[in-house]
């Protein structure tokens, strides 16, 4: 199960409803931040989130937009007296940018809490045992973007008229089979095929920032349970939208009808456009579309 908590939806120019972008995600009690735009730190108290146990960033890319609100974030931990070491993965340029922004303010190779860098390279890069995070990269402009896939495993639970049926009593027998190891009962020699129901439960969430185009994302995408991915074009401006590096709306919704995705979320929201807009767009292609709004909470 993952939990979504949307900080900010905003394109790059925020609105007094959006804020820059940033996406909490928890998961098996862990915390994390999917970029960290200007005033992310007040948006997380202003959601009810707080600051507890939040220990990783992950950046899409190092534009300001997505980035900036890292030393304000690192301030206030500081302030708190928090101890934990903050891991940030980003592509090695974006990481460079930060680490610069980091230096200009508290002197080079410091920090005002213990913090980590960690250079993304394609594919999993979290194994965390209840889930897993991959990354792949992404194309804007010019910078070394990279989009996050989010994976809980599917579980086969034991069926009980199947285990009553072989005889196998309750206790560590049934959990050497829920483990998939075979047990011997009165010189039977029980499988875990045998008792075991098919994998339910797995569920993937994708995140992509910022990207010009869609083209060989598809491995990664498909049969997400939810994609969250910018819209911040409308179909009529389809040429700024190629001038700025940036995604339709139209093209958001048909990657995902074309991917199986089961709900599509669109966020980096321009306030150039109403939200009704840019949702009728996206519904006429991928009707199980939303538009997240800043403090939007979500399940998978």
């Amino acid at each position: 199960m993952f939990t979504l908590t949307f900080l900010g939806t905003s394109a790059s120019v925020p609105s007094a409803e959006r804020n820059h972008p940033a996406l909490l995600v928890e998961a098996a009690g862990q915390r994390m931040l999917v970029d960290c735009g200007e005033g992310t730190q007040r948006q997380l108290l202003r959601s009810g989130a707080g600051f507890r146990r939040l220990d990783r960033i992950l950046l899409t890319h190092g534009h300001l937009d997505h980035v900036l609100g890292i030393p304000g974030l690192f301030s206030t931990l500081r302030l708190r007296q928090s101890s934990d070491v903050m891991a940030i993965h980003g592509g090695a340029e974006t990481l460079d940018i930060v680490i610069r922004m980091l230096a200009g303010i508290w002197g080079e190779g410091r920090a005002p809490i213990p913090v980590e860098f960690a250079a993304l390279a394609e594919g999993r890069f979290i194994e965390a045992g209840e889930f897993t995070i991959d990354c792949f990269p992404v194309r804007h402009r010019d910078t070394d973007s990279f989009g996050f896939v989010f994976q809980s495993p599917a579980r086969r639970h034991l069926l009980s008229d199947r285990l009553a049926a072989l005889g196998v009593p309750d206790g560590p027998l049934r959990g050497e089979l829920a483990q998939g190891r075979p047990v011997v009962i009165a010189d039977q020699t029980i499988v875990p095929e045998h008792v075991l129901g098919p994998p339910s439960g797995g569920k993937k969430l994708v995140v992509i920032g910022d990207t010009e185009t869609t083209d060989g994302l598809s491995k990664n995408v498909t049969d997400a349970d939810m994609l969250v991915i910018e819209a911040t074009f409308l179909d009529r401006d389809a040429s700024t939208a190629r001038d700025y590096g940036h995604l339709t709306a139209t093209e958001a919704a048909a990657f995902a009808a074309a991917n199986n995705v089961k709900q599509l979320v669109l966020v980096h929201v321009s306030g150039r456009y109403e939200d009704e807009e840019i949702l009728a767009e996206a519904a006429r292609i991928f009707p199980n579309t939303r538009i997240a709004a800043d403090f939007d909470h979500i399940v998978i």
